[in-house]
């Protein structure tokens, strides 16, 4: 019996619901999910192994024109994402008001099949939702063209059909009880940060940075320690509150999360360091793995 596999880049705007749809597609949480932009830093991969297929799905960060330095290897990860895509999903927002000329521009060069899913229907009109398909149509001129809701799971299975059958003929690329290329440190530090953005307002979650700085197993309990970087002293008051307060709201939300995720208990530490300026220098980014 042969066997597919292959590589399933997912690309689009900040918000348009790209780790919604690959949350739903994979079937695990993976990727960061909240109603703020820009989340989805890293190029994630969440893998579905079956018997006689391996999709290896890839998260990108939203498409952006970048203000700094971070932004600019953001960038850089959608663009190595489409060059060795097999497949690629363009998720649009169905109320995004046709302003995606830079993300179609991305799109122009490519050979790899491409399928666009409107999502957020549940949000819109059957009207609207016609003349979204048209318009993608005429823009594109894509494989197919999906209205789904990623959060409510509707219409994904078709996509999930569509992309098998655009698998091409390959061995698996991973061991096949593989679930995703990250390490638990880096799924830990994402729901610390994932806490951020949805506890701080304006710029903070923007400024922000978690390195574990520790991961230790013992019998009966996983000790981690992590150093939330900010980029100014204001930050880091803020960050911390009044008395300890929002630091603590923090830590005690996310290791519910890590008690959930990694199934045993966990103590945690959170440290605040300034790093000023960090998203523009290069030795940071590196550091922290934006740049290779």
């Amino acid at each position: 019996m042969t066997h597919k596999a292959g590589f399933v880049s997912i690309v689009g705007k900040p918000n348009a619901g790209k780790s919604t749809l690959m949350n739903s597609l994979v079937g695990e949480k993976m990727s960061i999910i909240t109603p703020k932009a820009q989340t989805t830093r890293h190029r994630i991969l969440g893998i579905v192994n079956e018997d006689d297929y391996q999709i290896v799905f890839s998260d990108t960060p939203g498409v952006i024109k970048p203000a700094y330095g971070l932004q600019e290897s953001m960038m850089d990860a959608v663009d190595e994402s489409l060059v060795d895509a097999d497949i690629i999903l363009l998720v649009t927002d169905i109320n995004e008001r046709y302003d995606e000329a830079d993300v179609i521009e991305k799109l122009k060069n490519t050979l790899s099949p491409v399928a666009v899913v409107i999502n957020k229907i549940d949000t819109s009109s059957q009207e609207n939702v016609f003349a979204k398909i048209e318009f993608w149509k005429e823009q594109l001129n894509p494989k197919a063209v999906f209205a789904v809701s990623a959060l409510h799971d509707h219409n994904v299975k078709s996509v999930m059909e569509f992309i098998i059958d655009y698998l091409p003929e390959h061995p698996p690329y991973y061991d096949k009880d593989t679930l995703t290329d990250r390490n638990e440190r880096f799924f830990v530090s994402e729901m610390i940060r994932e806490k951020i953005f949805k506890l701080y307002q304006k710029e903070i979650p923007y400024s922000t940075e978690v390195i574990i700085t520790a991961f230790k197993e013992e019998d009966k309990i996983t000790r981690i320690s992590a150093e939330i970087i900010v980029e100014r002293d204001s930050q880091k008051n803020i960050l911390i509150g009044k008395g300890g307060e929002m630091l603590k709201k923090v830590g005690t939300y996310a290791r519910k999360d890590m008690e959930d995720f990694l199934q045993r208990k966990i103590f945690l530490e959170m440290f605040v360091k300034v790093i000023p300026d960090w998203r523009n220098r290069k030795n940071y980014l590196k550091q922290f793995g934006y740049d290779s």
